[in-house]
C-alpha cells in the first residue's frame, strides 16, 4: 500500500520516513510530558529512531508526519496501524510532539483528514479503533468530537483497566 501526502488547510501529512529523523524528534520521544499517555517512548537515541523509521519505510503501515504548511515544521505523527483487512478495521494513534503546537487544533485537523482518507474508497475501512488512557481527558474529548464512542465489549476491552477503547464506524 503506497501512501501519499494529504493536504489540509494548515497541514501537510507526509509519509513518515527517515527524512524526519532529527534531534527534535528524539527529544519528543524522551520528554515525559509528551509521552505521558503513550505506550512507547523514553530511552530514544538518533540511532534507535533511525532504525524505527527504516522499519516504518519498509512496512505497509499508514503513518504520516504532521507538518505545518507555512513553516514546514514537523510537529507530530499520526497513524492507522495495524490494519485488519478482513475486518476492514484499523487502529488509530496520534502524537503532537512539539508542545508549542499543543491546543491549536492541529490534532483535530490531522485526525479528520486521516479518518476521511481511511473511509474513502482508496483505503475503504469500515471501522477505526483506538485505546486511550482514562485520565487523558484532552484526547478523550478530541476523540468524542471526531465521533468516536466508547465500547465495553469484553472481547475488545484490554485487560488494563487504565485504558478505554473507542471506535468510529463509516
Amino acid at each position: 500500500m503506497v501512501i501519499s501526502t494529504i493536504e489540509t488547510d494548515n497541514l501537510f501529512l507526509k509519509p513518515l520516513n527517515t527524512s524526519f529523523l532529527s534531534k527534535k524528534y528524539v527529544d519528543w520521544l524522551n520528554d515525559p510530558e509528551v509521552i505521558e499517555y503513550m505506550s512507547t517512548g523514553g530511552n530514544y537515541t538518533l540511532d534507535k529512531l533511525n532504525s524505527y523509521l527504516l522499519e516504518v519505510e519498509k512496512s505497509q503501515m499508514l503513518f504520516w508526519a504532521i507538518t505545518i504548511k507555512k513553516q514546514g515544521d514537523h510537529i507530530g505523527n499520526i497513524k492507522i496501524d495495524p490494519i485488519a483487512l478482513d475486518k476492514r478495521s484499523g487502529e488509530y494513534g496520534i502524537m503532537i510532539g512539539d508542545k508549542k503546537y499543543w491546543g491549536k487544533g492541529f490534532g483535530k485537523e490531522a485526525s479528520s483528514a486521516i479518518i476521511n482518507f481511511c473511509f474513502s474508497p482508496s483505503i475503504n475501512l469500515f471501522e477505526i479503533t483506538l485505546g486511550v488512557k482514562k485520565d487523558n481527558f484532552k484526547a478523550i474529548n478530541l476523540y468524542r468530537e471526531l465521533g468516536f464512542i466508547e465500547y465495553n465489549n469484553d472481547k475488545k476491552v484490554l485487560s488494563n483497566n487504565s485504558e478505554i477503547r473507542m471506535f468510529l464506524k463509516k
